[in-house]
């Protein structure tokens, strides 16, 4: 039994890296529905039906936790899954679940009524899907009052960085920041929703000046990721091995993950 880790693409990479380093004892398997990235443009029905689909094949590679570092999927699709899809001796969790504990300051299982927070103005850039879904604003809204989220969907980041070129992902990044700016000149802090925007964490930050603090869910997630499994020690198995796993073509998923992570990382079909 190992703990899954689900993407529609490559940037959940980013949280299993995270999630080595903080856990580097447990065994880990990623998930890449490669053939179906990305899924930031696809509606709530079709994310959905693929999520469900790839979990359940990550639940048969033993993974009875299975995270999805996938903003869009943890938006459209988590909590219909919670609530009438996931069997009880099995957990999928979201990305967004520690994003909200560190901007509110409070646990997620703090059931008090919302209070004020010390950021009151919250740029969040995530996908088109994310941002229709309104997720992230309405699970904020249940902890906290008096925040302004602007949300900025960015349309072709995700396929710039997919595919390699990383000067056209740097041009989006700042044209999507200064679309943002045109709506929320003065944002206290920026939300970076999808799990590839850590690549381009640095060109957030300096579009959006030093005086942003900019979230960032790779390092949140691993430390979330290890309390958990301290109170839930039985979601760790006794599996030794990790590997890779993907829809798509796996030499071809291999040569960008490696050139992704600059590491040797290995696929193979799902």
């Amino acid at each position: 039994m190992a703990v899954g880790i689900f993407d529609s693409g490559l940037g959940g990479l980013t949280v299993l890296d995270a999630v080595r380093k903080r856990l580097p004892d447990v065994p880990l398997v990623y998930f890449g529905d490669n053939a179906h990235t990305p899924y930031g443009v696809r509606d709530a029905d079709d994310v959905y039906g693929l999520t469900t689909q790839s979990v359940e094949r990550m639940w048969a590679a033993g993974c009875d936790l299975v995270i999805l570092a996938c903003n869009t999927a943890s938006a459209a699709a988590l909590r219909r899954m919670q609530e009438n899809w996931v069997p009880e001796d099995k957990r999928v969790l979201g990305v967004f679940v520690p994003l909200i504990e560190a901007l509110t300051e409070r646990q997620w299982g703090d059931n008090s009524p919302p209070r004020e927070v010390e950021v009151q103005h919250v740029a969040l850039f995530a996908t088109p899907a994310t941002v229709s879904s309104r997720a992230f604003q309405r699970e904020l809204a249940f902890r906290a009052i008096g925040v302004d989220v602007e949300a900025q969907a960015c349309g072709g980041v995700v396929d710039a960085i997919e595919e390699g070129d990383l000067i056209l992902a740097e041009a989006l990044v700042r044209s999507h920041v200064d679309a943002l700016k045109r709506k929320m000149p003065r944002p206290e802090a920026a939300i970076l929703g999808c799990t590839h925007y850590p690549l381009m964490q640095e060109v957030f930050q300096e579009a959006l000046g030093p005086e942003v603090k900019v979230y960032s869910q790779a390092s949140l997630v691993a430390d979330s990721l290890a309390d958990y499994l301290e109170r839930h020690p039985k979601m760790i198995g006794d599996g030794q091995d990790s590997q890779f796993l993907t829809t798509g073509d796996p030499r071809t998923v291999s040569n960008r993950a490696t050139q992704f992570l600059r590491r040797k990382i290995e696929f193979s079909a799902a």
